[in-house]
């Protein structure tokens, strides 16, 4: 029989484990007449390999091709006669697709969703492939290589992260993905796109005993498939400053610095988190207050850390004013960064930080979607919605000095990457 576990009150959760593996979260909450189904699957850019890039995103693209029983382009046709929406995201880590919909048409987004995962394969043609494949290399134009600043993030991975799964990007290469053949998109979906990979969160408008019982028409008979190992990673210490320099068609230089930090659950993510808050969230945080209003050397400033699995990037980015030289702006950066690890955040600015977070924290748990994919989330990465609920506590946890310690032990010269994106010279 699925094993069951009820979560704090105060999130109103319940967890479930199908006989196939399925992961399955129910979160009830009858405010609205509305529903989200939300699945994650614990594959991302990561689970790739040099060469073979690109994959998990092309794949999220193929699975609204349609299916045995679901006709091309019907999975967001059938959503939008209902009234809802659908989409779905790759990431270093993992993929999500989700619909919300008025709360009695539950069984429609479980039927959709249990389709493509037990019966995607019989309806994938060579056809198909190449149609969304040509999709995925235009979205990299459009997103990367013809977009301004584009190359300058896939440049930062690329130094920070040698020999490592956060190496290549998200969308993957051109070349990659242009090689790309229907055996290959066979053997991931029979690697990665099983139940035991998979969560499934149910946040809104339903008895939970009857839509546990959905759950198991729709899904329980679909078999387990091979385990998948844990991808895991040694942050090899890069030993010096790496940094680099890109002629883009831009009109003002912008400079990427980028450090590690520990992955996303650990105390010290946290400090980071924090940290980032403080340099550049609101008008009156560091960066902003030294680079734009007292040097006016920047025109915007922004940093925040990655919550990724296996390790964090921790990025500051700055846009140089017009006639200011990028050297001036990333040596003001090292300053700040500097005194962060010299001495702790005074009080108010750690107050100030930390409330900005939980503020953030809190506007995504007010939405059903917010909340089904945080809870999908904390399963997948942690097996445990349930941490979901300590997740304030853990901030107001984090004091100044785990922040300068963070600054101090990660934010040095020697593990940095700086790439540094200038105006094209004309030719």
């Amino acid at each position: 029989m699925p094993r069951s576990s009820t979560a704090p009150a105060e999130l109103a959760c319940q967890r479930h484990t199908l006989d196939n593996g399925l992961r399955l979260v129910l979160h009830p909450d009858r405010g609205l007449p509305l529903v989200t189904v939300d699945v994650w699957y614990h594959v991302g850019s990561k689970n790739e390999r040099p060469g073979r890039t690109g994959f998990a995103h092309l794949f999220e693209h193929m699975l609204f091709q349609g299916s045995e029983n679901v006709g091309t382009n019907d999975h967001f046709r059938y959503i939008q006669q209902a009234g809802g929406v659908a989409n779905g995201s790759t990431w270093y880590d993992r993929t999500n697709y989700y619909e919300t919909l008025p709360g009695h048409y539950l069984e429609l987004g479980l039927w959709l969703e249990s389709d493509r995962l037990g019966f995607l394969l019989p309806a994938m043609t060579q056809e198909k492939l190449d149609n969304q494949r040509e999709v995925v290399i235009n979205e990299r134009r459009q997103r990367v290589d013809n977009q301004p600043y584009g190359r300058a993030m896939e440049r930062v991975h690329e130094l920070l992260y040698p020999g490592h799964p956060y190496h290549w990007p998200v969308i993957g290469y051109m070349e990659d993905i242009a090689a790309a053949t229907l055996d290959d998109v066979q053997e991931f979906f029979h690697t990665y796109y099983t139940p035991n990979n998979a969560v499934l969160t149910l946040a809104g408008d339903f008895e939970p005993d009857a839509a546990r019982e959905l759950v198991e028409r729709w899904f329980g008979g679909l078999p387990r498939g091979p385990q998948v190992p844990a991808v895991e990673a040694e942050l090899v210490p890069l030993g010096g400053e790496r940094r680099e320099v890109l002629g883009d068609d831009v009109l003002l230089p912008r400079v990427y610095m980028a450090h590690r930090a520990p992955r996303f659950g650990d105390e010290v993510w946290y400090a980071a988190d924090v940290l980032a808050t403080a340099l550049s969230s609101g008008k009156a945080s560091l960066l902003y207050e030294e680079l734009v209003y007292r040097r006016q050397i920047a025109q915007d400033v922004i940093s925040y850390v990655y919550p990724t699995e296996i390790a964090a990037t921790f990025l500051t980015v700055a846009t140089a004013r017009p006639g200011v030289d990028p050297a001036e702006v990333e040596a003001a950066l090292g300053e700040v960064l500097a005194r962060c690890a010299d001495e702790p955040l005074p009080e108010e600015r750690l107050e100030r930080a930390r409330a900005r977070v939980l503020q953030d924290f809190w506007i995504a748990m007010e939405k059903l979607d917010g909340r089904a994919d945080l809870l999908s989330q904390y399963t997948t990465y942690f097996d445990d919605p349930e941490r979901v609920v300590g997740e304030p506590e853990r901030y107001r946890r984090i004091r100044a000095e785990a922040v300068r310690d963070y600054a101090r032990r990660w934010c040095v010269a020697d593990e940095r990457v700086v790439v540094t994106v200038v105006p094209r010279e004309a030719p």
